[in-house]
């Protein structure tokens, strides 16, 4: 059976909950949502609204495994937004409530990511993880080749944001090329901006 399908509602909190696993180790996401707590309860209500945003389009891909979702592919289509602004008030009230203290530096970090994306029509990988359960099974790029295939016929580009270096060899398997960087302003970490035009 194929392991690949679209997401419905009913899988936002399993999306949200690999989501938050594979992002709270994440060079860039890890630091900026960390509390000295070590707690992920806040990472996972922060993911929670950008699963609920990106679902309001049938665009976000899941991969089954054994019976359960093991990787995501969260794509906002062009001319969508990644949050209401109901729900991007629900971030700022979390963020000053969970993170006083990055407050600044993390909207600072969101104008950096608002800055680099391309005008061309694009496909936006917003969230791409698999769960820690599920990894080296080639589960999470089975998925994202699946989703650039229906890009392409599309005739439609992809574009991502790579938070992590040592998934960039594997964005550039499948046709993304780096566009451009940009830093975290609060820890100095690296994020490669990467384009793929339709095949």
């Amino acid at each position: 059976m194929e392991p690949y399908r679209t997401a419905t509602p009913d899988d936002a909190a399993a999306i949200a909950e690999i989501v938050t696993l594979a992002f709270s180790t994440d060079p860039l996401w890890g630091p900026a949502l960390a509390r000295p707590d070590g707690g992920l309860d806040h990472q996972q209500a922060y993911w929670d609204v950008f699963v609920a945003g990106a679902l309001r389009y049938p665009a976000t891909g899941v991969a089954v495994d054994d019976g359960r979702i093991g990787a995501v592919t969260v794509w906002i289509p062009w001319g969508g937004t990644e949050l209401t602004p109901e729900q991007e008030q629900q971030v700022d009230d979390l963020i000053r409530a969970e993170l006083p203290d990055r407050d600044a530096g993390l909207h600072e970090l969101f104008r950096r990511f608002e800055d680099a994306r391309p005008d061309e029509p694009h496909h936006y990988l917003s969230l791409f993880a698999t769960h820690p359960e599920h990894r080296g099974r080639g589960l999470g790029m089975g998925l994202l080749r699946h989703d650039l295939e229906r890009l392409d016929a599309l005739g439609m580009a992809a574009y991502l944001e790579s938070s992590n270096p040592a998934n960039d060899a594997r964005y550039a398997g499948v046709g993304f090329e780096p566009v451009g960087s940009f830093e975290s302003p609060m820890t100095g970490a690296p994020v490669t901006t990467m384009w793929r035009s339709p095949r």
